[in-house]
């Protein structure tokens, strides 16, 4: 989310562009990163928040979800790019008129890869994670020349709130359990696609985990269904306030509605759920 958003700050979200084409471009970057974690066991939380409990590793990931998401994620970008096509042309100009910023030195993009190997490699080991991290902070701060703002804040409210989901999600399982089994699998798609627009999806799909006895086809119904939903609100998955926090400068009055981006994540959303569903 964070480097896409970057990547697309300049080329899109500025003010010469319309607003109601900067929500679509907000949509099927919303949506586009929500089914784009299905593609391993791991990239995504609400695929996370089940992937052990399961027993979904990432070639069950790819042959059941990832495949059909990377052409949805083909889809909504082409029909995007499309819709954008004059003002990508405009924004060419106008960056190739712009000073080139200062390479970064080798050394330094070296020292990033490094570390984001190793925090991939160490990332069930909170120890060695720990440290990694610890020395990115501070590798950041003695080059700052360098770097570009570090999001911590966003990143930490999304790590809390994961956290205090597994701290507290198991009390839940009470009055979920019933519903959810009462469910055919259509209709939990459908419950799943709804109900992640208003909490975050890997909630959704954690407690989900937590039922006993749920058939294959209810937990791909419910998956699915929670990463198709993953853009209609900003709390519909953990990354977009990420997203926000880079983008909302290229809006009038810096401000995202969340009327604006549900209208505009709503074909994506559409053709995230049929390729899901119908795949």
């Amino acid at each position: 989310m964070t480097i896409a958003a970057l990547m697309l700050a300049p080329q899109i979200f500025r003010p010469q562009v319309p607003e109601r084409i900067k929500y679509l471009a907000l949509g099927v970057l919303f949506v586009n990163v929500s089914i784009g974690g299905t593609l391993t066991s791991y990239a995504a939380p609400p695929v996370l928040m089940v992937a052990t409990t399961w027993q979904w590793d990432s070639a069950h990931m790819f042959m059941n979800f990832g495949w059909k998401a990377a052409l949805a994620v083909l889809v909504n970008a082409t029909i995007a790019t499309f819709a954008l096509r004059q003002h990508l042309r405009s924004a060419a100009v106008i960056n190739s008129g712009a000073s080139a910023e200062a390479p970064v030195p080798l050394p330094v993009v070296a020292v990033h890869l490094g570390l984001l190997a190793g925090v991939v490699l160490f990332a069930h080991h909170p120890v060695a994670f720990l440290g990694l991290f610890l020395m990115f902070l501070g590798f950041t701060q003695a080059y700052e020349r360098h770097q570009s703002p570090l999001i911590i804040k966003e990143a930490l409210l999304v790590g809390f709130f994961l956290a205090g989901l597994v701290v507290l999600g198991g009390m839940q399982q009470w009055w979920l359990q019933p519903i959810v089994s009462s469910l055919t699998p259509v209709a939990l798609f459908i419950g799943a696609l709804g109900l992640t627009a208003i909490t975050d999806n890997a909630a959704l799909t954690y407690l989900g985990s937590l039922i006993v006895g749920i058939s294959d086809e209810s937990k791909y119904m419910l998956v699915a269904g929670a990463v198709a939903g993953g853009g209609l609100t900003v709390i519909a998955n953990a990354p977009n306030p990420a997203g926000v926090a880079l983008l909302k400068r290229g809006f009038s009055d810096e401000t995202i509605g969340a009327g604006g981006l549900l209208l505009g994540a709503l074909g994506p959303t559409a053709i995230a759920a049929a390729a899901l569903m119908l795949l």
